[in-house]
């Protein structure tokens, strides 16, 4: 059986009176892509901020590698093994595509005060960074500027600056948002290559992609949860074919 590397319990945010996430339970696993679709409003980016730590729950656990990270700060969940990333690409156009995960890298490097530990820190550094290039397939791209990275190659650089972290579960908020047909099937490829080592939660629009790489899916609506399983099982629910996937195929 795959390991179970995040699980969630009935986790909930209010705002005032709305329940943007009501009571929701889930589990990643290694090995496994878990993806999470509904129609806007239904609550996927905030049930990603709060596995993050970039907003708290109002009630509800939050579990990775076994460790109860509710109400942790994103920087100490992401230190312990969660990596992310976010709708918008957030990366640094002047530098290049080397030193943008360069950089990613070295975050994880601990400060010492002994200048030998800090040199073992950079070949660390180094190295976590050269394995994340080529994970994401940029060893081409290297010395290219990320500004003037196609928006492919940019999302493939934001994935590569994740994985120079070292996490054990990854976060992706619609990483294939914006991409043409050649650039979606490199992303496609790209998260099928980083499956076997990471627990992956996918939040995507691209309803292709996602039946071609879930093996868990979940839908919400209105902040709740109103199926899960796998695909097949998922697609042929009446409910989710009424709430989302029917008005999909529909236009």
């Amino acid at each position: 059986m795959s390991e179970t590397l995040l699980t969630a319990r009935q986790l909930t945010r209010r705002f005032g009176g709305l329940a943007a996430v009501n009571e929701v339970t889930l589990d990643l696993w290694r090995d496994r892509i878990h993806a999470v679709i509904g129609p806007n409003g239904a609550g996927k980016s905030t049930l990603t901020n709060l596995l993050s730590g970039d907003i708290a729950p109002t009630t509800g656990t939050v579990t990775l590698a076994g460790r109860d990270v509710t109400g942790w700060s994103p920087e100490r969940i992401s230190r312990a093994g969660l990596g992310r990333s976010y709708q918008k690409t957030n990366i640094f156009p002047p530098f290049t595509v080397w030193e943008n995960v360069r950089l990613a890298a070295q975050s994880r490097t601990p400060h010492a005060a002994r200048w030998l530990a800090r040199a073992a820190g950079v070949r660390a550094a180094n190295e976590r960074a050269e394995r994340a290039l080529e994970l994401a397939g940029l060893q081409a791209r290297r010395d290219h500027l990320a500004g003037a990275a196609s928006h492919g190659e940019q999302r493939q650089l934001e994935i590569a600056m994740t994985l120079a972290t070292d996490p054990q579960v990854l976060l992706l908020d619609e990483p294939l948002a914006g991409m043409g047909t050649a650039e979606a099937e490199r992303m496609v490829e790209l998260l099928l290559r980083l499956k076997k080592d990471h627990a992956m939660m996918l939040v995507e629009h691209d309803m292709d992609a996602v039946f071609t790489l879930a093996d868990h899916l979940t839908v919400m609506v209105n902040g709740q949860v109103i199926a899960s399983g796998t695909p097949t099982a998922v697609r042929g629910d009446a409910a989710v074919q009424s709430a989302y996937l029917g008005e999909e195929a529909h236009g």
